[in-house]
């Protein structure tokens, strides 16, 4: 603006100057020379307002994007903590399931630790009782031993068969029937016979039995009916035949040969208690 008046104003100085005679050409060019100063400042004042002006909107368009960035790395920072608060209580949740599930799992330990010792305690309860009963025989013919958690009766052929025979001699009844009265108070014990044989085949032609096989199973048949007859269940004893394949001593020797021909009555407690734990897990 203040240019335009300066330069409306320059008609009416010069056209003074031409009336005045007291203005001097020197004063004159001084007027102009000083318009001229002021139009150049004026120029220059309205360059840098104009630049002033485009930094003043580069700042602005800085500043919004400043402010937008800081919004996002706001609602970035809310979300991830937001994130992480849902991944810590979800892994929580886990630290305390998989604690509970430990903490049951040494439970059923525990429970079946308690059983287990239980069941040894019955079966060396159950061996003890056992040989208390069956005292009056030769150790060479009857052994009462623990193995693998079971009560093993082993009683020689030369105790219960003569050779090549399946029925049981007087002796050999009277060592079952003990042991049957000892089985009818132990009702949570099972009774597996097998029949175990030399390597020496059966005579040809003996009645009803072709191989050891046919005589180891019906040794153990014929002790299962004395046991079954003297009072013993039925459904807890299973009769069994392993012919010459399960020999206490592999020599071929007379000595070896009498070892192996044998009966082993395996008396084993129940343990439905413990199955159904093992079925849990």
């Amino acid at each position: 603006m203040r240019k335009n008046v300066l330069r409306s104003a320059l008609p009416a100085v010069f056209a003074m100057g031409l009336l005045g005679s007291c203005v001097s050409t020197k004063k004159y060019e001084a007027a102009l020379a000083e318009n001229r100063s002021l139009v150049v400042l004026q120029d220059e004042l309205t360059r840098q307002k104009a630049e002033l002006e485009s930094e003043r909107a580069r700042l602005q368009q800085d500043k919004e994007r400043l402010n937008q960035e800081k919004a996002d790395l706001a609602s970035e920072k809310a979300s991830t903590e937001a994130s992480l608060r849902t991944n810590l209580n979800n892994k929580n949740q886990q630290v305390d399931k998989l604690s509970a599930d430990l903490q049951a799992r040494e439970a059923r330990l525990a429970e079946m630790q308690r059983i287990l010792e239980e069941k040894d305690k019955a079966v060396n309860s159950l061996r003890q009782v056992v040989s208390n009963a069956l005292l009056g025989f030769k150790a060479s013919d009857l052994t009462v031993d623990v193995r693998n958690g079971k009560v093993y009766v082993s009683l020689s052929n030369q105790l219960l068969f003569k050779s090549g025979s399946t029925k049981v001699d007087a002796q050999g009844q009277e060592a079952l029937k003990k042991l049957a009265t000892v089985l009818q108070n132990q009702p949570d014990v099972n009774v597996l016979i097998e029949g175990h044989t030399d390597d020496v085949p059966v005579s040809r032609g003996t009645a009803g039995m072709q191989d050891n096989w046919d005589l180891s199973v019906l040794r153990a048949t014929e002790i299962t009916r004395i046991l079954t007859d003297a009072g013993v269940p039925p459904q807890r004893v299973t009769p069994s035949g392993r012919s010459k394949y399960v020999p206490v001593d592999p020599a071929t020797t007379a000595d070896a040969r009498q070892k192996n021909r044998r009966t082993e009555i395996i008396l084993t407690p129940k343990l439905d208690e413990l199955f159904q734990i093992l079925e849990k897990n």
